[in-house]
């Protein structure tokens, strides 16, 4: 398959932007240029995004269709985080179509006008039943619950200090900093400066945990036992992610909590409705209380249309069939295990990651790119390049996400692919 690709590396975007310096008034030329300095910045460091243009094949995944230049090329797609595929499930799907047969397609309005349908609450009870909390909370995605829970708490708790994992995703470094309070981060996953940051802080000083269960460009787990101990030792609430989590560790599906047997330690739990799941949104679980609290208080609860009522339809038939099968869990962490053993043989560089996750170092923007430039234009292999500011620089790498129905043939075809184009490239083999 040739799909070609523009002088820069990256496919070719189609945009509508006139050239600059023509017929415009001399006080927009400042701004027309800041712009285009932004954006040849980004370019210049290899990291400008450019997005595949593809529709998912109903009850076909991980196959796909691939649209560029008037023409359409099958694929496979190998960087979906709806990890177990229940964006494409019969039963997600069906009662998709149950809801707008039964209600249409919008909630009409924020949660306090008139959004909050039947659907949201039987979700939300749902949820909290899956995490064996008292109450849950919607959001429209894992974002806004993030960024409007740990800023909210921020304001209400006067002096409360947030402490941050270096590697916490955007949307909870975004809500910490929103918050506007005093705020510690601790080198990733390491107790010793944990707790001596928790030391230095007074005992009755609000203080808060913010950390991941799996953090998803590395792979890795939180040591989440340890976290609770030191949170209890120094009077701290934990506020704790579980995106890349929940639906694909524990026995219920509640996440990597569940499996550790822990979910009843952590205070606070949010998750994503749009990764295990399969469909979009996102929330929290916690006390009664808390949960009452932030949805009196978080602007981006209170002043956003709810989800459709469709999407939660699908979500919470996702989510009690992912409580009582584990059949589609168990495939993901076969998959990887065998997607890992796969690569590891071909000696190509696998970073080490115990999760479903699993990351393959290039260390270079412009050769990532390149990489899956190649994948997808020679190959037929859809995998987007992780570079930074969603990874440090030198650790850009691939991000490969295996599920269910990624064949042996499938892995066997990737895995070909990598070890031609890491020869055509000459890229380093040693993670």
């Amino acid at each position: 398959m040739a799909v070609g690709s523009d002088k820069s590396g990256g496919n070719t975007q189609a945009t509508n932007v006139a050239p600059l310096g023509h017929n415009e008034p001399p006080y927009r030329r400042m701004y027309n240029k800041a712009v285009s300095d932004a954006l040849a910045a980004v370019r210049s460091e290899g990291r400008y995004r450019v997005f595949a243009d593809i529709k998912r094949n109903l009850g076909d995944f991980p196959n796909a269709r691939y649209f560029k230049d008037g023409e359409t090329h099958d694929i496979t797609v190998w960087c979906s985080n709806d990890y177990l595929s229940m964006g494409q499930h019969a039963v997600v799907v069906e009662a998709m179509h149950k809801a707008i047969d039964d209600v249409g397609a919008g909630s009409g309005g924020t949660r306090n006008i008139s959004g909050t349908t039947h659907y949201h609450v039987e979700l939300e009870r749902e949820l909290a039943d899956l995490h064996q909390k008292e109450a849950a909370l919607l959001f429209t995605s894992g974002f806004i619950s993030n960024d409007a829970t740990l800023s909210t708490l921020a304001k209400i708790l006067p002096g409360c200090v947030m402490i941050s994992d270096e590697m916490n995703h955007a949307s909870m470094i975004d809500g910490i900093r929103r918050g506007g309070g005093p705020k510690r981060i601790f080198r990733h996953n390491d107790m010793d400066e944990l707790e001596g940051i928790l030391a230095s802080v007074p005992l009755e000083t609000p203080k808060i945990i913010a950390f991941e269960s799996v953090y998803s460009m590395d792979g890795d787990f939180a040591p989440i036992a340890k976290i609770c101990d030191l949170a209890e030792k120094y009077n701290a609430l934990t506020y704790m992610d579980e995106v890349h989590g929940v639906g694909l560790y524990g026995p219920n599906g509640g996440g990597v909590g569940e499996r550790d047997k822990v979910m009843d330690r952590v205070d606070i739990i949010e998750g994503t409705l749009a990764k295990a799941f399969g469909v979009m949104g996102g929330y929290i679980a916690a006390t009664s209380e808390l949960i009452d609290v932030v949805r009196s208080y978080a602007s981006g609860f209170i002043f956003t249309t709810s989800l459709s009522p469709v999407l939660v339809a699908g979500i919470l038939a996702s989510v009690r069939h992912l409580k009582s099968s584990s059949r589609e869990r168990d495939a993901l962490h076969e998959r990887a295990d065998a997607l890992k053993a796969a690569l590891t043989k071909a000696d190509l560089p696998v970073m080490p990651s115990p999760s479903h996750i699993v990351p393959i170092l290039v260390g270079d923007p412009v050769l990532c790119k390149q990489v899956t430039d190649k994948l997808l234009d020679e190959f037929g292999i859809y995998v987007q390049p992780i570079n930074y500011p969603t990874v440090p620089k030198g650790t850009e790498r691939l991000r490969l996400t295996p599920g269910p129905f990624h064949s042996d043939e499938k892995i066997a075809e990737l895995v070909s692919a990598l070890e031609t184009i890491w020869i055509d490239l000459k890229l380093r083999r040693a993670a």
